[in-house]
């Protein structure tokens, strides 16, 4: 079967890299959206990674979401778009804007599939989610909801903690490299937590994209050796360097008391680490109807494992 051309929005972001890279691998033709006013916006570190794409095989393709008529153009060029824009509000937060991408696909009417993004936690798991860290779960459900009323053809997936977010810290919040002497174990520390190397979920979202068994359906991305517990991970770094590490215990009332006084975005990020490490919100259910697990679909792909991931901090 011919391999689908694929687009994607925000190729240059955190994980869009990511999938750009896997797509090219795979043999995909591969489109990536960018601003017509790039070269103006002085980022140099964009457009060399533009430029590196572009390089590799990749079509660097003008779009604008100000611009109706170019999102529409650029998706009639390809089979499969996948949009990688920012969910983070540490950073950017633009997954409203996906409800313009989603009129272009519509108007369009030659894709094949879409895949939102998601690449968190499943929204359609986090009804009861705390505020005000619960906006990102509602706006991606409301993209959804768009997505399937125009009856486009679409996967979401659900790639849970990505490594460098969420492992390497073992995971503190405020830090991205592993403590040095004491650790914040989240309750007992004991609640399974899925972690995933942020190549491995690109190459995953791209594994899906010509597969009818993900057609209209989320893929979970838990592959099983890095389904571990906060105390599981500290103690394979613990191994690592070959010491154990002060652990200090913060009880669930304690943690959630925490967001009094913090900026907006550290609430959400404080709301979001409630609902995985104290209520396990990524592996308290059983994958069922309507969902499918990545690493069990592509046992082809050889993920990393944390003890792997880790050892680049040594």
């Amino acid at each position: 079967m011919e391999k689908s051309k694929v687009l994607i929005v925000g190729g240059t972001g955190y994980v869009g890299k990511r999938i750009v890279k896997a797509s090219l691998a795979e043999g995909h033709k591969t489109y990536v959206l960018h601003r017509p006013e790039i070269g103006l916006e002085l980022d140099i570190d964009k457009l060399q990674m533009l430029l590196s794409f572009k390089k590799q095989g990749a079509v660097l393709i003008e779009g604008s979401f100000s611009d109706h008529r170019s999102l529409v153009d650029a998706v009639k060029q390809v089979d499969v778009v996948i949009s990688a824009m920012s969910g983070a509000h540490l950073r950017s937060h633009n997954i409203l804007m996906q409800i313009k991408l989603v009129d272009a696909i519509k108007e369009a009417g030659n894709i094949k599939r879409f895949l939102p993004s998601e690449f968190g936690m499943d929204p359609g798991r986090m009804g009861d989610a705390l505020e005000p860290g619960r906006v990102t779960f509602d706006e991606k459900m409301e993209v959804r909801k768009a997505i399937e009323e125009a009856q486009i053809p679409h996967t979401y997936i659900s790639a849970n903690c990505f490594g460098g977010w969420f492992g390497g810290n073992l995971p503190q919040m405020g830090r991205l490299t592993p403590p040095k002497d004491q650790v914040f174990i989240y309750g007992d520390g004991n609640v399974k937590v899925v972690y995933v190397d942020e190549d491995d979920v690109g190459m995953y979202t791209i594994k899906t994209i010509d597969d009818p068994r993900t057609l209209n359906k989320t893929v979970y991305i838990r592959p099983p050796d890095n389904i571990l517990t906060q105390l599981q991970l500290v103690e394979i770094w613990e191994k690592l360097v070959g010491k154990k590490l002060e652990k200090i215990h913060i009880p669930a009332e304690e943690f959630l008391a925490s967001m009094k006084g913090m900026g907006y975005a550290e609430q959400v990020a404080v709301g979001h680490f409630y609902h995985i490490f104290y209520e396990g919100c990524l592996t308290n259910f059983e994958i069922g109807e309507g969902q499918e697990e990545a690493s069990q679909l592509y046992p082809e792909v050889n993920y990393t494992r944390m003890d792997d991931y880790l050892k680049q901090y040594l």
